[in-house]
């Protein structure tokens, strides 16, 4: 290779932004697409696997990359907006090499690949992999004391072999400025094995998070591989109506096991849950609104809407009921929305400011009538309470969006080709 060709690691292309000639946004860098060669040879850079403004991963052949340089990557804005698919032949740097165990040539001795180098080859478009740089030792809880080297691709060996345990950090690491839903995203197109140990090395409250962005399918087979002490800390972080759909889905021994597994207070709000029909506010609705009792004031409120957990929609409002303060509570008041807590003194009881003029939907009411009342009302959450009064409680609007959308949304483009493709 001529002195001075570009060379690039691999942790400094994900996620940067593709851009046209133009300057339009193409979309971001998920992947690259290797290919091993016989002959020692290096593996040849096929292309980059790009996320469009859709959210479909499309493949970007290198031979249309003009440049990669500055946290970006320019196009010839030539691009083919075809859904990608991995071949048999090929391997996705990120997801298949980073954290995979090889060993050096020359002593035998193991190593774990943490980064990856390309570089373009003289007088032509061509990209491969020339670089590696690993660590010393066989990972784990001690491989941050071992020697970091940068070696050539011909110094390793054990990249034609299935990898079996290969571990997880360094890609991990590249998805931890992501959103949970971005993650998913990325997750939903590793291959099963490599899903299942990057989901082992998520902590449970990252893992509860993506879940919850992730198909059912996946849901099913993520939380099926993990082990079952595991499975229920997992379910207990997450929100207990995606907690309890996704239960639903698993055979009746399975959920049950599950279920005794989890701390008793978790696991009735989902058994709760799963009493009620699907598509119903009983079935749609969490169990964990922001509750208060009528003595607390506008600033206790706004302390607990600033709880950095909380969804922008559960945060919208609180809802204001006598003791006992957790679903089902005593009896409901009303509820106190977010403006109106901004206008108001710190010092101000929110019980007499509550908002009860709104008549709260029964757990039996069906989809579309709540669907019907957001809309009319303009909100973004809506209580739910029993016969008694007691706020059960509420359906925000990102689960009836949920259950309004097809099935597969979370496969399918939010916009048209044409805007995507002109970076619109």
């Amino acid at each position: 290779m001529a002195a001075g060709a570009p060379r690039v690691f691999v942790s400094h292309i994900a996620g940067v932004p593709v851009f046209d000639p133009n300057g339009d946004q193409v979309g971001r860098v998920r992947d690259l697409v290797a290919m091993l060669r016989v002959g020692g040879r290096p593996p040849r850079l096929l292309g980059l696997v790009v996320e469009v403004l859709s959210r479909r991963r499309i493949f970007l052949p290198m031979t249309r990359v003009t440049g990669i340089e500055s946290g970006q990557v320019i196009t010839t804005g030539v691009v083919n907006m075809r859904r990608f698919e991995q071949r048999p032949t090929e391997r996705l740097v990120l997801g298949e090499f980073l954290d995979r165990r090889v060993r050096l040539v020359e002593t035998g001795e193991e190593v774990t690949v943490l980064d990856v180098s390309v570089q373009q080859l003289p007088a032509r478009r061509d990209w491969e992999i020339d670089k590696y740089f690993v660590r010393k030792g066989k990972g784990g809880a001690l491989r941050r004391k071992g020697e970091t080297l940068t070696v050539e691709w011909s110094a390793v060996s054990g990249f034609s072999l299935e990898e079996v345990g290969q571990g997880a950090e360094t890609l991990v690491a590249t998805f931890e400025r992501l959103r949970p839903t971005d993650v998913a995203n990325a997750l939903h197109h590793l291959s099963p094995k490599r899903r299942a140990e990057v989901a082992a090395a998520l902590d449970d409250d990252r893992l509860a998070d993506v879940l919850e962005e992730l198909p059912e399918d996946d849901q099913v087979e993520i939380i099926g591989k993990l082990q079952e002490e595991r499975a229920a800390d997992v379910l207990e972080a997450m929100d207990p109506d995606d907690a309890a759909d996704l239960l639903s889905e698993l055979p009746e021994e399975d959920k049950e096991r599950l279920l005794m597994l989890m701390r008793p207070d978790d696991a009735a709000d989902v058994r709760r849950l799963m009493s009620y029909e699907e598509r119903t506010a009983g079935g749609l609705m969490t169990t964990e609104p922001i509750i208060l009792r009528p003595d607390a004031t506008v600033a206790d409120a706004l302390a607990r809407v600033r709880q950095a957990d909380l969804s922008p929609a559960l945060a919208a409002q609180v809802y204001v009921c006598r003791s006992p303060d957790e679903t089902p509570t005593g009896k409901y008041l009303g509820t106190v929305h977010f403006q109106r807590l901004l206008r108001d003194p710190p010092y101000a009881l929110v019980s007499s400011i509550v908002d009860s003029d709104l008549v709260p939907l029964v757990p039996d009411t069906p989809l579309p009538a709540v669907t019907s009342y957001l809309a009319a009302y303009n909100l973004v959450s809506v209580p739910v309470v029993d016969e008694s009064g007691s706020l059960l409680g509420a359906v925000t609007v990102d689960d009836v969006l949920d259950h309004l959308l097809p099935e597969d949304w979370r496969e399918t483009d939010f916009h048209g080709e044409e805007g995507v493709a002109r970076g619109r």
